[in-house]
């Protein structure tokens, strides 16, 4: 059968620096940094004290106080964001076929600041249940999904996909199939996280996840750099309208990239540790390849998973040497964790974001704190180090990778 071209009509982000596509991507171009001290809770007896939370963000601006009350922040956050995506895709919700318009989500953990709030309430009381009748659809994952098709009264297929850090990745690539395969017309694709909270920051400090660069935020997330500790924990929500190409086109939709490829593995090695030569990433990103029906020496840019991990950074380089060989050494590759922290179940969403908007600026967001290359790096990577890079781009390619060894990678391109 011939498989329908999938394009991105509409974006939507909510970030640790920027509450709006515009701010987040001028953000992103002048390397700005979203970490600062914790403000949600005190974190002084934490060996981490610092996250890139979002900043200035009234939910009730979105949704009413009342409904407000009965969802955790990681699903504000995905209605926030995707109001964004439906109002730039300029949707008319009563010409299209809305039996055809799904919603498929992305988060790692849900609703974990409901979960850990309910439960110290009930440790402080005499043991008596009294639960919130709304602390179980506050929590789980699927709620933002549901809450997002309920609003637009979107009736095509809905669920959340949860594969931890590529759980956003994973949504778009099933999104991708369900409208190339001609059983959606449009999709509501994304991944929010809400996880800067007391179980959150305290539950990576135990696994010696998180950097603990505390005299210095704004420099602590620093990928492939040598001094790097850690990853920074992030907060937010990106949306993006995924649509038939010609269904876009009737409509006169503005079309921001076409979707061509995605591609899945999973290193079946470590539950938090990536494979020591990159093997699951070399197969994810050599499927997402194939699926395009594109060659290794297209890509101009990588958006790489890039935490700024001790282990994981050097193993994803070695992984793109790998399959691009020498062309590694032409295309841009950077980190746009270094300036948003990572945003766990949503970094692909915000991450494809940035590298669709990088597409349509012919612009390379940088890695910033990137000021000596660690040695087990090779230096003829151009990791886009502190400033942005102009240059043409054709083809974009955005890599996650989530614990339990889950690998998805996307890839878009300017529409021809």
């Amino acid at each position: 059968m011939t498989l329908r071209r999938v394009v991105v009509t509409g974006l939507g982000a909510l970030t640790p620096i920027g509450n709006d596509v515009s701010t987040y991507w001028n953000n992103l171009a002048a390397g700005v940094s979203g970490a600062g001290p914790i403000t949600k809770f005190d974190a002084s007896k934490f060996r981490t004290q610092f996250a890139c939370e979002l900043k200035g963000v009234d939910v009730t601006q979105y949704i009413p106080r009342q409904e407000a009350r009965k969802m955790d922040a990681f699903t504000h956050y995905a209605l926030i964001a995707t109001d964004e995506a439906v109002k730039d895709a300029n949707i008319d919700l009563e010409a299209i076929d809305r039996n055809k318009v799904g919603v498929i989500w992305g988060s790692g953990i849900g609703g974990l600041r409901s979960f850990e709030d309910e439960m110290i309430d009930y440790a402080k009381g005499d043991g008596t249940p009294r639960i919130n009748p709304f602390f179980i659809v506050r929590m789980i994952a699927d709620s933002a999904s549901g809450q997002i098709s309920m609003r637009y009264g979107f009736r095509g297929t809905n669920y959340v996909t949860v594969s931890a850090c590529a759980s956003t990745n994973n949504a778009i690539i099933d999104a991708f199939n369900y409208i190339r395969l001609g059983r959606l017309n449009m999709c509501v694709v994304g991944g929010s996280e809400a996880a800067v909270t007391r179980a959150g920051i305290g539950g990576f400090n135990a696994n010696r996840a998180l950097s603990e660069r505390n005299s210095d935020p704004q420099g602590a997330s620093r990928p492939y750099d040598k001094e790097r500790d850690g990853f920074v924990l992030g907060e937010g929500a990106g949306s993006l309208i995924l649509e038939d190409l010609d269904h876009a086109q009737a409509r006169g939709a503005h079309i921001y990239a076409e979707l061509i490829g995605g591609g899945m593995s999973s290193d079946a090695y470590h539950i938090t540790a990536p494979h020591p030569e990159g093997l699951g990433a070399f197969l994810a990103m050599q499927d997402a390849l194939n699926d395009a029906g594109i060659q290794p020496s297209e890509i101009d840019y990588i958006n790489t998973h890039g935490t700024s991990t001790p282990i994981g950074d050097p193993q994803e380089l070695k992984a793109i040497y790998q399959l691009f060989g020498d062309h590694s050494f032409q295309m841009n590759i950077s980190s746009t964790k270094s300036m948003t922290g990572h945003l766990l179940g949503a970094a692909g969403a915000v991450e494809a974001i940035a590298s669709i908007k990088a597409l349509e600026h012919q612009l390379v967001p940088p890695t910033i704190n990137l000021v000596n290359v660690d040695e087990e790096i090779d230096s003829r990577f151009n990791l886009t180090p502190l400033t942005a890079q102009a240059r043409p781009l054709t083809t974009v390619m955005s890599n996650a990778f989530g614990f339990g060894g889950h690998n998805a990678i996307v890839i878009f391109r300017k529409l021809s």
